[in-house]
């Protein structure tokens, strides 16, 4: 069996329903609702279809229960002053009717003594879709349905768990790709689909009122944050365009690859071995092609941009607070009483605990045993450090292979006479970057694909209270192990690739087997763009794969024996019931995935300015295929409230915080700017080009001779005397041979005082600006309190009127003082 719930006349009148009383038992009262439903078989008959619909009795009654808000006056509070730019705007907008889909009211909480007072013109429209909805599925979760071993059976999930329903959903109001023949029917979907959900669309505004009027808040809440994250984005893709412009206008001018590209200065550097025994000595000017392209990187516009990106973070997350308080006004969600949502116990909790105890509140309630809470957090912690420890294990198995076939590479492009013309372009340690990055691209999706159902499984265990401990407890386990599933091998390249390889003679060996990779002689920054690039395109590339062809191959070869049958025998109904399911976790693992992207292009920019322009163009089609998948290839969820992004919040100023520490190491220690600046500023002798020299000043000497026998290339044909390796190191002849130089120390304590300077100049801009704009504009100010004070005269007025009718026929000294008490309550509403 299939329960649906209809949300639309036509659907409702398509069903030859009977009524059946039902007891229905919900906080702590018993009311006897009226369910209207209808077994009626699917085309093959081995489907039953149960439609439920709530009457207005019971509308009304959980409308109290849930606190929902419901118009009692049209708006009369005149509208912010239009912007002078919305003629230029004007292609970007869309129809008013389409914007905003009804008027604007004063809302209060539905009571049931006072329907009078609301504007009540219709009772089948009073209460939108999703109201309807969201009140049928908060009955469905508890009614309960029997006991089994002194335990209470209740909620529709457990009846779905059970197989005693296949599928619980509300039915979409009319086809997506036409209107329905009601005439009555609002057509919704179908004008979300024409207005929001097609591609060609994408340049166009998004219909929140009327995806909020559909879905319900908590979508709307989603779809207004991933959009103005997306217009966000458009100012630090300019500017990080302008950069990597920069970076390619300038490249011919970079000294340091004119320098690696001369014959007679880097043609006649020779370079130690990348490899032992095997590898061969080699020439700088070998690595001209990618030192070139590391300058479109790593340039004096790296620091302007990382700069930028960590005010860029603060701006957004402040306008985004502002934009969430308007919406918070607009959606009637001010004084939205989380328990009466996410507070409220969950149905799992309450059958799954059997002990009692006392609430001041609630009085009796459920808990679970403090012992009980030990041992499943104990287990719960145990399983997420055993999954981070397996990341952090396959990292090192990556970096492994990093080490094994780098050696491979290097040999092989240096004895492969059919590789010589790419060789310049293909650098050993490019090759074994990308093919590295690539293996743990596909280790990353496999962890993750196993990783998501062992966080759903020990978080359903911890049996937590409420929904919102549930969400946050799975958010941040979901969160823990995606941050180091995916950026671990970034913190890799970043922070440890070349900075532990020693030195010819006496390289480091990890396991004390495989010798420590090196840097490319231009940096290793364009290796940490490499890592960047592959793995946050192959993410968003196969996330896009995942949310739009797999849905849509599900319901092409489910619906394949439909096709070939007329409209009238495939039932509205059993069409939703072909579609994909959204889920409960549907906008969670949205969320998951713009975060992670949040995360690429403000922990590791600095490597690669184009990355917020990547993001915006994914953002783009981000938002029609989510729009898409919702309105055509998904069932309709179930409707919910929510006034915020909840912690998610917290979790990008996190990230914005930790960005800003990240960048500066980047620049520190990735690239080669301070090294250079050093360089300029206390070892330059040619004043009309103070940089030239430099790459033989980065290179240290190594005498030939000096090799042990581990480390000795079996073949010298050239009979070379020293060969030059990247650090700063005495040469042989000096006293202190080999170990690190004056020059060093220098450019060591330059990269920590960089580091201290630029996280507090950043930090001192980031929280002057954050306390410069206020969370909550003015104007939403002024108009929530002019809203209270309207709606609560408008509230003791009614209240009034009604304690003089009141008084008019009793004459009692009870009404007598109930009516000074009103009326002095609106002589002080009026006062405040």
């Amino acid at each position: 069996r299939t329960l649906v719930s209809p949300t639309c006349l036509e659907c409702s009148e398509s069903f030859q329903a009977s009524v059946y009383k039902i007891n229905v038992v919900s906080k702590g009262f018993s009311l006897m609702c009226a369910l209207t439903f209808l077994g009626q078989e699917s085309e093959d008959g081995k489907i039953c279809f149960v439609k439920i619909h709530a009457t207005w009795d019971v509308l009304i009654t959980y409308a109290e229960v849930l606190n929902i808000k419901v118009p009692i006056k049209e708006n009369d509070i005149p509208s912010t002053v239009e912007n002078p730019l919305d003629c230029m705007l004007a292609p970007l907008r869309l129809p008013e009717k389409v914007m905003h889909p009804e008027p604007d009211y004063f809302t209060a909480p539905f009571s049931r003594d006072k329907q009078e007072l609301y504007l009540i013109n219709d009772e089948s429209t009073f209460f939108s879709p999703s109201m309807r909805n969201r009140i049928v599925n908060y009955i469905l979760t508890r009614c309960p349905y029997g006991t089994e071993e002194g335990k209470k059976k209740f909620g529709i999930k457990r009846l779905l768990n059970n197989g005693t329903y296949s599928a619980a959903y509300p039915l979409h109001d009319c086809q997506y790709w036409k209107k329905a023949n009601d005439p009555n029917c609002e057509n919704e979907r179908y004008t979300l689909y024409m207005e929001w959900a097609r591609f060609l669309r994408f340049y166009k505004e998004q219909p929140l009122d009327l995806i909020r009027k559909y879905y319900g808040e908590k979508i709307g809440i989603y779809f207004a944050w991933l959009g103005f994250y997306t217009e966000m984005l458009f100012l630090a893709a300019v500017v990080g365009l302008i950069c990597f412009l920069y970076g390619l206008f300038t490249m011919d001018e970079n000294m340091s690859s004119k320098e690696i590209c001369d014959p007679a200065i880097g043609g006649e550097i020779i370079m130690c071995p990348l490899c032992d025994r095997d590898c061969e000595y080699w020439r700088l000017n070998t690595t001209c092609e990618s030192s070139q392209y590391s300058h479109l990187f790593d340039n004096v516009a790296t620091l302007f941009f990382a700069i930028f990106m960590g005010i860029w973070v603060t701006l957004f997350l402040e306008f985004w607070k502002r934009r969430q308080a308007r919406l918070k006004y607009e959606w009637d969600l001010v004084d939205f009483e989380e328990e009466q949502q996410q507070l409220q116990l969950r149905p799992e909790y309450e059958a799954k605990c059997t002990h009692k105890k006392k609430n001041p509140v609630t009085q009796m309630e459920p808990y679970l045993p403090i012992t009980s809470q030990a041992v499943r957090f104990c287990i719960s912690g145990t399983t997420v450090l055993f999954w981070v420890s397996l990341i952090i294990a396959s990292m090192i198995a990556v970096i492994v292979y990093r080490l094994a076939v780098y050696a491979a590479f290097a040999s092989l492009m240096e004895n492969t006479q059919t590789l010589q013309p790419i060789s310049g372009l293909l650098t050993p340690q490019l090759a074994t970057s990308v093919t590295a990055s690539c293996l743990n691209f596909v280790i990353i999706m496999i962890l993750n694909f196993l990783y998501e159902r062992i966080a759903i499984w020990i978080t359903d265990m911890e049996i937590p209270r409420t929904h919102m401990e549930y969400e946050n407890r799975l958010t941040m386990k979901m969160f823990l192990f995606q941050f180091v599933n995916y950026y671990s091998s970034c913190f890799y390249v970043a922070f440890f690739k070349g900075k532990f390889v020693g030195y010819p003679g006496a390289y480091t060996y990890m396991f004390n087997r495989w010798r420590n990779e090196e840097c490319d002689p231009a940096g290793c920054l364009i290796e940490l763009t490499t890592q960047l690039t592959i793995v946050m395109a192959g993410k968003q590339i196969w996330g896009n794969i995942q949310e739009a062809i797999v849905p849509w191959i599900c319901n092409w070869w489910g619906r394949r024996k439909a096709r070939n049958n007329p409209e009238n025998l495939y039932s509205r109904w059993e069409q939703d019931h072909d579609l994909q399911t959204f889920g409960a976790l549907g906008l969670f693992y949205e969320y998951l995935e713009m975060v992670i992207q949040f995360g690429f292009i403000t922990l590791f920019v600095a490597s690669f300015p184009l990355a917020p322009l990547l993001a915006l163009m994914n953002n783009i089609l981000e938002i029609r295929v989510d729009s898409w998948k919702l309105t055509t290839q998904y069932r309709r969820p179930v409707a919910a409230k929510a006034h915020s992004i909840g912690v998610w919040q917290e979790i990008l100023n996190g990230m914005a915080i930790l960005s800003v520490v990240t960048n500066a190491f980047i620049v520190a220690f990735t690239s080669d700017m301070i090294p250079r600046l050093v360089y300029y500023y206390t070892a330059s002798e040619n004043e009309d080009s103070p940089m030239s020299g430099y790459i033989n000043n980065s290179l240290s000497v190594f005498q030939i001779s000096d090799f042990p026998d581990r480390n000795k290339p079996k073949l010298n044909p050239e009979n070379f005397v020293i060969c030059r390796y990247r650090d700063y190191r005495y040469p042989p002849d000096h006293e202190k041979k080999y170990l690190h130089s004056m020059q060093f120390w220098h450019i060591l304590a330059a990269k920590l005082a960089f580091i201290i300077i630029m996280e507090h100049v950043v930090f001192i801009v980031k929280f002057f600006v954050a306390w410069m704009i206020p969370d909550v504009p003015a104007d939403v100010k002024a108009k929530i309190k002019r809203e209270k004070y309207l709606t609560q005269k408008i509230l003791y007025e009614y209240e009034f009127e009604k304690l003089k009718e009141r008084l008019c026929q009793g004459g009692k000294q009870t009404t007598e003082e109930e009516f000074i008490t009103t009326e002095g309550r609106m002589e002080l509403s009026r006062a405040m």
